[in-house]
């Protein structure tokens, strides 16, 4: 858990997805594309390989505001996405979070979202307004 958060604070997360979760977010979801399951069939298309789904990839931010940065107790509120390139499985990617502002009164924070690949391309990119205790 983080600690006094304060303005321009970055905090960043490397992570990746399997196969396996790709299957079990499609379960979940319901969404089962077969550009995200079927290998026959994304050979066919533009990325000629398989592709995690858009919200699988932006999942890693409720899993790190909830868990680590700022941690228990945070209340996610809002949250914007834009989906830039696709992402695979068996990547390495890092998740960026940079604090934007401080809603000191209301212990909130908008913190801009990112995820980037090892070449420093930007994938997935946001805001989001969470609430927490030690928003001060």
């Amino acid at each position: 858990m983080v600690n006094n958060i304060e303005k321009n604070f970055i905090y960043e997360y490397p992570f990746s997805f399997n196969q396996n979760d790709v299957i079990a977010f499609a379960e979940a979801s319901g969404d089962k594309n077969p550009i995200h399951l079927d290998l026959d069939y994304a050979r066919n298309t533009i990325f000629k390989k398989r592709i995690l789904h858009g919200f699988l990839g932006g999942s890693v931010f409720s899993k790190v505001f909830g868990t680590i940065f700022p941690g228990e107790g945070t209340i996610y509120l809002k949250q914007n996405m834009s989906f830039l390139k696709p992402m695979f499985t068996d990547t390495e990617y890092t998740s960026k979070f940079t604090v934007i502002d401080i809603f000191e009164m209301k212990h909130r924070a908008l913190v801009k979202t990112e995820i980037i690949d090892k070449q420093g391309n930007t994938i997935i990119t946001g805001e989001a307004l969470i609430q927490h205790n030690s928003i001060i």
